[in-house]
């Protein structure tokens, strides 16, 4: 959506985004609770990145993302659109809403995505370096942060390093 792009333009919006902070991040079998990629130190400062996942992640009914996150700033309708690219194109899109942030705190955010029924999924071979998330943090209509994870699944990460991206 057009309207989502303009990255924190007015001066409330470009102060939560100077004190929001990514720490950590994690994808869970939503069924077992089985963490099957984490990341502990986020890098807010890198946009766009490169992150292996293993094939039992891709194959999981229910998956849980945790977020962890840190503001300075008290937020209100903080809420994120994730979208899912394959060769360029979106193939999934979801709003997840979190609602009010108290300023100065450390708050961790689940959201629970549904598979799609086995005869609806797209072969694991496909998914190979060719699939994207992008996730853009909101208040209202405003991006505080953007994140892009360009999904490898190559042995040799080298591999992967040519690759889609709305932002290029």
């Amino acid at each position: 959506n057009a309207e989502y792009m303009g990255i924190a333009n007015d001066e409330v919006a470009r102060k939560i985004m100077e004190g929001f902070k990514i720490n950590w991040m994690a994808m869970k079998d939503g069924e077992t609770g089985a963490v099957h990629w984490r990341c502990k130190n986020w890098d807010n400062n890198v946009l766009d990145k490169t992150e292996t996942f293993p094939k039992d992640l891709l194959k999981c009914r229910v998956v849980t993302r945790e977020i962890n996150f840190t503001s300075k700033e008290e937020i209100k309708e903080f809420h994120l659109l994730q979208r899912i690219y394959l060769a360029g194109k979106v193939i999934e899109e979801w709003h997840f809403k979190f609602g009010f942030v108290i300023p100065n705190s450390t708050n961790t955010w689940e959201q629970t995505i549904e598979a799609a029924a086995p005869e609806d999924m797209i072969p694991i071979e496909i998914l190979n370096s060719s699939m994207m998330i992008e996730t853009l943090f909101l208040i209202r209509d405003q991006v505080i942060y953007l994140s892009l994870i360009h999904i490898c699944r190559c042995r040799r990460i080298e591999r992967c390093r040519s690759r889609w991206s709305p932002y290029h």
